[in-house]
């Protein structure tokens, strides 16, 4: 695989930018999921720039930096998650672009993605309810988490894609 310098540069930016803001979602603790939103946004932008197997060295390099630099390791966790899923919704939509049919095209890819979402989603809330909560949840609370997770991730996604087609697609063309 061959790199070009530029892109080389561009992309040890990038990976910067989201230890910042990893570190700094760390430090200021009102905004830690909107800064993880934002590193792992960067995978994206990385594997859309350059390809899948860029950006998941990227996702790689992130996680190892964040381990060794971020005061928090949970919020490197997080942007673990939240930068696997960049990378599967990526490849996913790669791999459909060749399905015929735009609207069967696009429900697939929900579907997907929701799928992909809620099965990281559960896996936390299943294992990890004991670090986010601090009591024994009734079925109810577990209800509303669930639904709360799935607005969340509308809203996580919805961003992600403002950010690749309106806010990226305007600055690209003054870097590259």
């Amino acid at each position: 695989m061959h790199v070009k310098a530029k892109q080389m540069a561009f992309g040890g930016l990038l990976l910067a930018l989201s230890i910042v803001c990893m570190v700094l979602g760390s430090i200021i603790e009102t905004n830690t999921l909107f800064l993880l939103a934002a590193a792992s946004y960067f995978v994206g932008i990385v594997i859309r720039e350059m390809n899948l197997s860029a950006g998941a060295a990227f996702l790689i390099a992130g996680i190892l930096l964040g381990f060794i630099l971020a005061p928090n390791k949970f919020y490197v966790i997080s942007y673990a998650v939240m930068g696997c899923y960049i990378w599967m919704r990526e490849f996913l939509w790669k791999r459909l672009t060749s399905y015929s049919g735009k609207k069967s095209r696009m429900m697939l890819l929900w579907v997907a993605k929701y799928l992909i979402f809620n099965i990281f989603y559960v896996i936390m809330i299943c294992f990890f309810g004991e670090v986010l909560f601090t009591k024994q949840l009734s079925k109810v609370m577990w209800m509303i988490v669930f639904a709360a997770g799935q607005a969340g991730f509308f809203i996580y996604d919805s961003a992600y894609e403002y950010v690749q087609r309106s806010i990226w697609g305007k600055y690209r063309s003054h870097i590259f």
